[in-house]
């Protein structure tokens, strides 16, 4: 078995991200969980092509890789979008992170994770957060607390009807 190789990105990047989070699209309306994204490709929505090219451009994005492939994504910023209020102390955010559901079991989400603590450890700040989709089973909320993050305050987004929820890790 291969290993997780995880390497800085950059703009160049922007069309394998766009891929990523369409075979994610893709997982969850096969799984009938289309109340996270909806039903329509990201690389076909203007709206997530400009919200991936941002944040690559602008954010640290990180790219996981097994055999050169790009397996998954992350990239974190000095703070949260302009939905959820930013704290009193530095802070790095995680945004975008996907991973490849054909590598499923390999870990490749929780790498980027521990990427991303380790990152924010290297930059001298002690706080790492994240938010999510609440709604459904709850199982994307579950998932982050699995990789070490407590829940901090729900909020909805999108005119109130989706719910979301901001988690954080001290590193």
């Amino acid at each position: 078995m291969s290993a997780i190789k995880i390497r800085a990105g950059g703009a160049e990047d922007i069309p394998a991200v766009l891929g990523l989070f369409d075979r994610a699209m893709e997982w969850l309306v096969a799984q009938g969980r289309t109340g996270q994204w909806g039903t329509d490709p990201w690389s076909t929505r203007p709206r997530t092509v400009e919200l991936v090219e941002k944040y690559m451009t602008t954010g640290s994005p990180w790219i996981a890789e097994i055999d050169g492939r790009p397996v998954g994504t992350v990239t974190l910023t000095d703070g949260p979008g302009p939905y959820i209020a930013p704290v009193d102390e530095p802070e790095r955010y995680v945004h975008l992170l996907t991973a490849d559901h054909a590598f499923a079991g390999r870990g490749v989400g929780g790498a980027l994770l521990a990427h991303a603590a380790e990152e924010t450890r290297r930059a001298g700040v002690s706080l790492l957060r994240v938010d999510c989709y609440a709604g459904d089973d709850g199982k994307l909320v579950a998932y982050y607390e699995s990789q070490g993050f407590t829940r901090t305050e729900p909020f909805l987004e999108m005119n109130g009807t989706w719910p979301g929820q901001v988690l954080e890790m001290r590193v």
